[in-house]
């Protein structure tokens, strides 16, 4: 098909082009403007996992970009500033306001400190906007300040003519008292252009104590994506009322002394709860239930073991109506010999530790009380009438997905279920096989629906209980274990009983072919595609490395969860994929902002720099990059539609 015929055929389509680009001068100026876009250097891309709710560490890594912001000081400055004085410039990036108020204090000449600081995070901006065209630069400018910024940022003080005008901006700011508001507008728009993608590679909620601030943080963030983490889901499943999530977020949330984030964060209702539980367990010891964090409460530990006995009830229900999950290790309450205060597991007898069960019937283990029934129905109604939960999941399903392809990377939390041959499982799903990207898009659909079609027919019911076997389900892709024993490490002492098997996909990752099938998989080229991948601690202190199979893949578990640091050693890893390549960050643990504040503490302990390039990434050679190709070959196809007579050009 000739130019000439191809431009007919599609004529209606270059007809809305030519609305915005009404004539052959504002198409030539569109196409110049995206010729140089593509040759700018790509933004950083910045990649965190398993944040688990510690908010603080969150935003510090945030903050800072994973060291990029002190890389761009280091750059700039090299020799010429000491490190003390290097350490103050990002500390004054990261927390300006702090940074300033405790400065103010301390210092008897605080404006010659403003003045000097003003001029260094001018230098560090200007550094930091040169991958972008100035309109990105402006528009990512605090309003208050575009003007100012602008006329910074882009006057050469080096100029003798205007040096004395760049001056009197600086010290007018300073005169006028506007020194630590500049310095916020300053220190925000740096942070902005340092990061220009953020990727949250799942588990955002549970464990730690915040992870509704973490989501309002996310929320106002300028490019953000998120693959879905176990619990993540478990969150979301608990929003669209499934009672076994329900009873499993409650359970966390005790066992880690987070009632909060329930009760104050989300307006959960938990008086019911605690009513119910200082009824059945007020005499009770529940030495296997008390908080592993903060204070040791009576309370919270009944509480958390009548939710417990609750949420072992409701999964044993799941599992009898669901026999095509083959889950009957949820039904242990059914194993259990109350007489002798016993029970069977793999056929093996294990005596429990705990035998005060005073809401189940030993004919009926698994029929919830009518008091349980009615407890549930108050729980399920909270979650699912919390405006600032369901505003949090919403924004959980907008911005998230099972997985993500982005600049030949392919990023997914937990695993691809492997065979012990290291063939993809095939799940089947109403009658139907997936495996490998169909079960992944299959699980996404669901997940969908299920929030978003909240009808109470056949299908839905399914859809709900599917959420629930993707938490623990021995194919779920976001579980990645044959088991989840969460009953036997309550009840039973003998630690051989809660082993939880990994999915052979842990062991075949550290094969390059395994990780080149994978990537062919999902549609990409194995040549010069990475898999980052979150969900496992990596065993830095057995001398495991986050790099895999020759450098096909990245674990990069953020550990930023207390729980993993006696297994770690570390605070797990970040990554960060610039114009230069790719760059592991190992984190030492974040002690606190007030600390970082005074004491210009970072959390950065080591960067293992792995998969660097000669030439520079543009962005010709990104997805973006692609997609503006896609419109430069539409806009030349314009113009000679314009030249040829084809499309009228419009009067401006």
């Amino acid at each position: 098909m000739s130019n000439n015929e191809e431009l007919r055929k599609n004529v209606k389509y270059f007809e809305l082009l030519s609305n915005s680009y009404p004539n052959i001068t504002s198409a030539v100026e569109e196409v110049v403007n995206l010729k140089a876009i593509l040759n700018l250097p790509k933004g950083t891309e910045h990649f965190l996992s398993d944040i688990h709710g510690e908010y603080e560490a969150f935003t510090h890594v945030l903050r800072n970009g994973s060291g990029s912001i002190r890389q761009k000081i280091e750059d700039i400055f090299g020799e010429t500033l000491d490190e003390a004085e290097k350490k103050e410039l990002a500390t004054l990036i990261y927390y300006p306001e702090a940074k300033y108020d405790l400065e103010e204090k301390k210092n008897k000449n605080i404006e010659e400190w403003s003045r000097k600081n003003i001029y260094r995070l001018v230098k560090v901006c200007k550094h930091a906007s040169v991958k972008y065209t100035r309109s990105k630069v402006r528009k990512a400018m605090p309003k208050d300040f575009e003007y100012i910024i602008q006329e910074l940022l882009y006057e050469r003080n080096e100029d003798e003519s205007k040096k004395d005008y760049v001056d009197a901006i600086i010290d007018t700011i300073i005169s006028i008292k506007y020194t630590k508001a500049f310095m916020k507008a300053m220190g925000e728009l740096i942070r902005r252009l340092a990061i220009d993608r953020l990727h949250v590679v799942g588990d955002i909620y549970d464990r730690g104590p915040d992870p509704h601030l973490i989501m309002d943080c996310l929320q106002e963030y300028h490019n953000v994506d998120i693959q879905w983490g176990n619990h993540d889901l478990l969150w979301i499943g608990a929003g669209i009322g499934n009672k076994a999530c329900i009873a499993n977020v409650i359970r966390i949330c005790s066992r880690y002394n987070n009632h909060d984030i329930l009760e104050e964060a989300y307006g959960i209702n938990l008086l019911p709860l605690a009513t119910f539980a200082m009824k059945h367990y007020g005499k009770d010891s529940c030495k296997s239930f008390r908080p592993k964090e903060g204070l040791d409460n009576d309370l919270i530990a009944q509480m958390h073991k009548a939710i417990s006995i609750i949420q072992f009830k409701v999964e044993g229900i799941f599992s009898e109506r669901n026999p095509q999950f083959e889950m009957e290790d949820k039904e242990l309450l059914k194993n259990i010999d109350y007489h002798k205060g016993t029970v069977t597991i793999g056929g093996k007898e294990y005596q429990l530790n705990d035998t005060h069960f005073p809401t189940v019937n030993p004919d009926n283990p698994l029929e919830l009380t009518k008091e349980e029934v009615v407890l549930l129905n108050k729980l399920k109604n909270s979650f699912m009438n919390s405006e600032k939960l369901q505003r949090h999941l919403k924004f959980l399903l907008n911005k998230g997905s099972m997985y993500l392809k982005c600049n030949s990377n392919l990023l997914y939390h937990g695993c691809i279920p492997l065979d012990s041959e290291g063939e993809l499982v095939e799940v089947n799903i109403d009658g139907i096989s997936y495996k490998g990207k169909s079960y992944f898009d299959k699980i996404e659909a669901i997940i969908r629906e299920s929030f978003f079609n909240r009808e109470n027919n056949e299908k839905d019911k399914r859809n709900r209980d599917f959420v629930w076997y993707l938490w623990c389900g021995k194919n779920s892709p976001l579980f990645g274990k044959d088991i989840m024993r969460t009953f036997e490490r309550y009840f039973i002492d003998d630690k051989k009983i809660h082993k939880e098997n990994k999915n052979p996909y842990y062991t075949f990752i550290n094969e390059k072919e395994t990780c080149v099938m994978i990537l062919r998989e999902f549609g990409l080229n194995p040549e010069n595609s990475h898999i980052i991948n979150g969900h496992v601690p990596v065993k830095v202190k057995e001398g495991e490395s986050p790099v895999k199979a020759d450098g096909k893949l990245f674990m990069i578990d953020g550990g930023f969860s207390k729980a993993y640091r006696k297994t770690t050693g570390i605070a797990g890893y970040t990554l960060v994929y610039n114009s230069y390549g790719i760059k592991i960050i190992s984190l030492a643990p974040f002690e606190s902002q007030e600390k970082a504040i005074k004491e210009g503490a970072d959390i950065l302990s080591s960067t293992v720099v792995f998969d660097e390039i000669r030439e520079i990434t543009k962005v010709k050679d990104t997805d973006i990059g692609k997609e503006l190709q896609k419109q430069i070959d539409d806009l030349k196809k314009l113009l000679i539609s314009y030249k040829t007579g084809l499309i009228k050009q419009k009067e401006i």
